[in-house]
Parts: C-alpha cells; structure tokens; sequence
C-alpha cells in the first residue's frame, strides 16, 4: 500500500471510506500523508482534522506505538523530487492482512485473517482512545489517558481560561504562567517531557545531520521556537526537529514516544540556582527536569501526611502521593535535620535528568520552593528490597527465580551506570534499601545523591569526604577515600551475598566470623556452600544458579580493586555456564572500620544510621 504524493503530477494517493458497507460512494472519513520534512499521517472527517501517527522517528510514528513493535510490517519512507510517499509490506509473506477505512469511532483498522476460523480479524485500531482525538486539549496542553479529566496544562503553563477548564473545554488551550519574554540562549530554559507524541509537525522544521545540542542553540537563535527533539531516536538519538508557535496534540504515551524539550522563560526554571545560591548559567541551561509546584505535591500527599508516609532514609522522610491526573508518586522531602543536603539534593537532581534504564527508578521531576527541596518519583508499590530480605515472613515471598531476577536486574543497571550512560556514573551507595521493587518485582536502583560522574576513560577518584553506608563499603574506599567502579562492584557483592543468603551483612555475627562475607568465604572453602543459601527458599532453588550467584559474589568483594571483576563480566557470568576464576580470601572484616562508638567526632551518621560520612586523614 502506498499513500503520499506524486509530485510532478500533483496527484495525491490517499484512502476513503465508504458511505457504509452497502454504499461504496465517498463517505466523510480519509487518510492521506502530511507533505512535511517530518512526515506523519493524517485523517480526515471531512474538512475537520480527526487524528495524526505522530512523526517518523526511525523506528516507527511517534504517536502509535504499535507500529515500532510490529515485526510483520515493514515501513518504507520514500521522498524525492518526484514522489513523496509511506509504502507498507508484509514481511512474513503468508500472512493475510488488510486495513480499511471506516464511517466510524474507528476509522482505520487493521484486519487479519485466521485460517483456523476461516474469518477477518481485526489486530489494529485507530484512533485507540480518548486521547487520540486530534488536539483535544488545545494548545501546551498534553492529554494523558487514566486522568480525570484526561488534559492537563505542560508544567509551567495554565489554562487560557480556567473557567471553560474546569468545565472540560480545553479548545482554548493553556499559556505561559508568566509573562513570555523571549530572551535567547542562556536567558530561556528548556524542560524535558518523555514519553510524548510530539506535536504537530506542520509547524515544524528539520534537520537530520544536527546533533541534539545544536539543536537546542538553533531553537534558542529563534523567539518563535517553542521546542526541540531528536528527529531519529534510534541508537540513543539524532537529528534535529524544531517547533514553532503552538504546540499542538501533544499526548502521554506509556513506555513509548519519545523525548520533547520545551522551551520556558528562565525565570520559571532558573529556581534551581537556587540550590547554592549562585547564578550558574550553565546550570540552568543543562537543567531539563520537569519542576512541580508545592501546591500540587503537598495536596498530593495529604500535607504531607503521616498516614502517607512511605519511610525514611538518610536523606528524609518519603511520601506516597497522587496527582492530579491520577499517576501514584513517591515524594522525597529534604529535612532539616538531614546529614545529606543541598549538595547531595542537587547531584540527584542533575543526575537523574540524564539517566533512563529500566533497572533504574525514574525522577518524574522536582519543587525547590519556599523552604522546601522534593524529588518526586515513579511510585515503587513493593517499597524496597531490605523490606523482605531481611524479614522472616516477608522473606518468603521472595522465591528463588524473583532473587535470580532481581539480581540479574541490579547487575544490568548498574552495567548501565558504569558503561552504558553517557557519562560514567559511580553510584557510591549501592544496597538493599536503595533498591526498589515495582509492582511486578522488578529491581530499580535508586537515591543517587551520593553519586560521582566520571568523563571519558576516567574509572576512578579520590576524596576526603567517605560517604556511604557501613557492611557495603569497600576497604580502598573506607580507609583512603579510593572511589572506583570496583568499589561498586564491592557493594553488588554484598549485596548479592544478601539476597542468596536473606542475611544483612552488618548486622549477622556468627561465632568465629564477624560478618556474612567472612560466613560465605569459611562455607565455601570447607565445601559447604549450600548451608549460606536462605533456608526459607527450602527445595525451590536453582542450586547451580545459587551456588554460581555465591561464587561471583565472592568474586566481587575480594580485596583488592583489580582482583574484582567488572560489571560487564558479572552480567555476562551470571547468564551463562563457563568457569569462573576461584576468588581469593576477602581479608576485609567489619570490625577494620570504625562503629557507631568508636567514631571520631568528625563522623556523622544520618538519621535511622542508614548513611555515614566521613572525613579521612591525608
């Protein structure tokens, strides 16, 4: 099937529907392709726009994410001076597929035949739902479907006219909160959306040879330019595409779209300088996460309410909230009395910015208001690890293959943290209580506070301020402030140790050894590695998925730095059969680092003596 243009003859192939299935005259309903440089398709009720895909973003229209998870279709994108055209093909050539165009909600289908039935059926819809309906919420409005009601305002807009809003006409769209001033490049902020249908692109502008930064300074040079993305999002992103004037049709899509940077006056993202009280301008320019209002959060979360008290870490108390539009949330509040502060609270803000792995919790965004600091995060509905790892009732619930998943998820994150991000990230605070668990048991690594960014090959620094938490930290790292990736790799392997063994390292004190790795390494060398495994897991292991699991933990907490392996050898060993190297004696024993009596008055504990600093001698 082919639809676009014929350009030298000016003829344009495009699909209609038929009055109804017994009248194949014209009905109301078309489906044509948009002639842009960022190419989408349209239809049609008439003169009326009804729906549009979404551009091309290299794997598939932005707006349907079925499209880029079809394996049997194959999307071709022809433009030249003569033709301008979408074709589609079927790749698996026995398969029977057609799609028509309807007088109905659903306009186009997509339909399959079943040769068990001997019957069409349909494996396709558009539009899918509410919120496909093109630009129901108007202009810098986004609609989000699962919200009541399903528009809202882009953060750092309001509604045009907030009476026809809250009566659920949203026609006339939203506006800037503050006055819009076009400043150019270094006075206008960007903030960044995920997971969007980007808007509509006829009022857009491309460029595939731009990288994203060059894309930002070009929206910058231009007043009329309200926001910008990556044109291919395929092998982390290229391409330039910028938008001008309104921005129109914007919707959520879960799991799919793409990232948008929308362009705001500075004086509604410059709070974050706030932080440390200096104008940083390239701060403000790299700061693209999204900011909530104190408003919202604190009615999200009761007034902060006790009764929605999550816990509390060393950083402060987190809160379960629900926003407006129905999205459950954590919200991290900085207290007063926190050993970790503005330092910290800014680390993870700039950080979390750049990060997205499915092993790491997602920051939705952040409020510095007034005298409050929150990070608001994707809401984990099993809390953390710890939770059940170290309770005897909740341990239970905790099979081996839900430990073998979230130990291979653990290790894919942090690989990805070490490796795989653009900036090399040692996360510095890697255990049980900073791992979380969705819904589902999925493990997502989180509190980045402590974190430190490394550039290019750089794998190591050293400090003077030791930070993290007492059972997880690395010798190199406790004693001469010696922070690597391999002192990541130490806490992974205690915290491995922890989850095969349902033990917390600190706190477990055998007779003849003073820690859970002493435990495993005196086990492993008598041959009796089977007696560290959890016994409430009983006969349901793997014993060979347990028994590898111990042996690579054991890898990984071995003294010395260059004895340990990385974290692509650890992802890579836990999925496979080949031997392993036999580790050598751990010689790191709780007791060589101070306690909680012993410490200087020059160490400080957080509250609940979850994390320590430290200052080291030079």
């Amino acid at each position: 099937m082919k639809l676009g243009w014929d350009l030298k003859k000016g003829l344009n192939w495009f699909l209609t529907a038929w009055k109804n299935w017994d009248d194949p005259s014209p009905g109301d309903f078309t489906r044509s392709t948009l002639h842009t440089n960022n190419p989408e398709e349209v239809m049609w009720k008439g003169t009326t726009q009804y729906y549009r895909s979404g551009p091309w973003d290299g794997i598939g229209f932005s707006g349907i994410p079925s499209v880029s998870s079809d394996s049997n279709t194959n999307y071709t994108i022809v433009s030249n001076k003569d033709e301008f055209y979408i074709t589609y093909s079927l790749i698996d050539k026995s398969l029977i597929s057609r799609v028509v165009m309807n007088q109905t909600r659903y306009a186009r289908q997509r339909l399959a035949w079943n040769i068990d039935s001997q019957t069409w059926r349909v494996s396709s819809e558009l539009p899918t739902d509410f919120c496909d309906q093109y630009n129901i919420c108007g202009a810098f409005g986004i609609c989000v479907i699962g919200q009541a009601p399903a528009c809202k305002c882009l953060d750092g807009f309001k509604p045009k006219s907030p009476r026809n809003w809250t009566q659920m006409s949203w026609n006339q769209g939203c506006v800037h909160n503050q006055t819009w001033s076009c400043r150019k490049k270094g006075r206008d902020g960007f903030n960044k959306f995920s997971n969007v249908k980007v808007p509509d692109t006829r009022r857009s502008w491309v460029n595939a040879n731009m990288t994203l930064d060059e894309c930002k300074n070009k929206c910058w040079e231009n007043c009329s330019c309200t926001a910008y993305a990556n044109s291919d999002i395929k092998g982390g992103g290229s391409g330039c595409a910028i938008w001008f004037s309104d921005l129109l049709d914007i919707r959520l899509m879960p799991n799919a779209g793409q990232d948008l940077y929308i362009r705001l006056a500075m004086s509604e993202t410059e709070i974050i300088t706030g932080i440390e009280g200096k104008n940083n301008k390239s701060q403000q320019e790299d700061f693209e996460l999204p900011l909530f209002d104190l408003a919202s959060i604190a009615h999200a979360t009761n007034n902060f309410s006790n009764d929605n008290k999550l816990g509390e870490g060393g950083f402060g108390p987190v809160y379960k909230g629900i926003l407006p539009y129905g999205q459950e949330v954590a919200v991290k509040r900085l207290s007063e009395t926190s050993r970790q502060g503005l330092k910290e609270f800014k680390n993870e803000v700039m950080l979390c910015a750049e990060l997205q792995h499915r092993n790491l919790v997602k920051v939705l965004g952040c409020c510095i208001q007034d005298d409050e600091k929150l990070l608001i995060y994707e809401y984990m509905a099993n809390k953390s690890l710890d939770v059940f790892l170290f309770d005897s009732s909740q341990g239970k619930l905790l099979d081996w293959p839900k430990r073998f998943c979230i130990i291979n998820g653990i290790a894919r994150g942090l690989l990805y943290l070490h490796q795989d991000s653009r900036l090399r990230i040692i996360h510095r605070d890697l255990k049980a209580s900073n791992v979380l668990l969705d819904n589902e048991m999925n493990p997502k690594i989180s509190d980045f506070g402590l974190a430190r960014m490394c550039g290019g090959d750089q794998i190591e620094g050293k400090t003077s301020r030791v930070v993290g938490t007492y059972g997880y930290m690395a010798p190199e790292y406790a004693f001469d402030g010696i922070f690597s990736i391999k002192s990541d790799v130490f806490s992974f392997g205690v915290l491995l140790l922890e989850i095969v063994s349902g033990k917390k390292n600190r706190l477990f004190s055998p007779n003849d050894y003073n820690n859970l790795i002493g435990h495993a390494w005196r086990l492993s060398k008598e041959g009796k590695p089977m007696q560290f495994i959890d016994t409430s897991l009983k006969d349901s292991y793997n014993l060979h998925e347990a028994l590898r699991c111990i042996h690579i933990g054991l890898l990984c907490v071995q003294h010395h730095p260059n004895d340990r392996p990385n974290m692509a050898s650890v992802v890579v060993s836990l999925s496979n059969e080949n031997a392993l190297p036999l580790p050598k004696n751990p010689s790191y024993q709780l007791n060589d680092i101070p306690t909680e009596r012993e410490s200087s008055s020059n160490t400080s504990l957080s509250v609940n003596d979850v994390t320590t600093s430290m200052l080291s001698g030079r």
